[in-house]
């Protein structure tokens, strides 16, 4: 049986894998706690075998008056945490960072390998990198850090952009066709993964991902599919469209690249248990049901 202690209790992330090993009762016992305040600190530690940190703030903000903040819950609270779990005995740190310690998604087509070297482009992504740093350096035998810089992350119940585009998809009749590539992952494909970085105690730099990479436009159309809708592909405004992206932040985020070369996403058991359409059909038909 392993004991592990999720933070943030309002975490989509934390929240979706701890429904997810309810599949496996024998195996996994998991407690979720709230770090906005110090109350953390009065909880044993000890009794956990790994901790999955992924409370934080999750989206970007350009607002200077953030950036302390940013620095505040996704640095200094990780570091502290990670700090207090070695000095209780803690087996497993796990940190939830992100895609975006590599900086935005961009017009031409880069393929982020283990070579890369992050170059955050905000504070956000400033903040993660940062916290990664931070917690490296305690690692030892007896105390494994995992560091996890997933991508764009849907399912049921996400936040961000998905949920945009899946909007526009239920009402738009067309939509522009860029051949564009954004590496992500199905928030359950994500939470197998961390079971078995759990199960197996695993420690080191991670990038899981869906086996396939995702054309926005191909996203949308199955989105307007799953609704029982047709969406018309378009390249005609393509011309116009394309000298914008790297210009215009909300264009960028919708047809912009960002990938992981699948070759660092492989894992030694499989966790990518959905590909897109599955995904796709698992997401939009919950909120259907809803």
């Amino acid at each position: 049986m392993k004991k592990v202690l999720v933070t943030g209790v309002n975490s989509y992330v934390g929240n979706s894998f701890a429904e997810w090993v309810e599949q496996y009762p024998d195996e996994y016992e998991v407690d979720r706690i709230s770090v906005r305040d110090d109350k953390w600190k009065e909880i044993d530690l000890s009794v956990y075998d790994s901790i999955l940190h992924v409370a934080g703030i999750a989206h970007v903000s350009i607002d200077p008056n953030m950036e302390e903040k940013y620095y505040k819950v996704n640095r200094d609270l990780t570091i502290e945490l990670a700090q207090a779990a070695k000095e209780a005995g803690v087996k497993q740190f796990i940190f939830m960072s992100s895609i975006i310690v590599y900086g935005d998604s961009k017009a031409e087509k880069i393929v982020i390998d283990r070579d890369t070297k992050p170059n955050p482009s905000n504070f956000y992504g400033r903040s993660k990198l940062e916290a990664e740093e931070g917690i490296l350096p305690l690692e030892d035998d007896y105390f494994k850090v995992a560091i996890v810089r997933p991508p764009m992350i849907y399912g049921k119940g996400s936040k961000g952009n998905y949920p945009k585009l899946a909007k526009a998809a239920q009402k738009l009749i067309i939509f522009p066709d860029i051949d564009n590539k954004r590496s992500m992952l199905h928030i359950d494909n994500l939470s197998e993964f961390l079971r078995l970085v759990i199960k197996n105690e695993d420690k080191g730099l991670f990038f899981p991902q869906n086996k396939e990479y995702v054309k926005t436009s191909d996203m949308v159309r199955e989105i307007a599919y799953a609704h029982g809708k047709n969406i018309y592909l378009t390249k005609a405004i393509n011309v116009i469209l394309k000298p914008l992206i790297p210009r215009v932040n909300t264009l960028n985020k919708v047809f912009g690249n960002l990938v992981y070369e699948q070759k660092i996403s492989e894992y030694k058991q499989i966790y990518q248990l959905k590909g897109l359409e599955q995904s796709i059909k698992a997401t939009e038909w919950e909120f259907l049901r809803k």
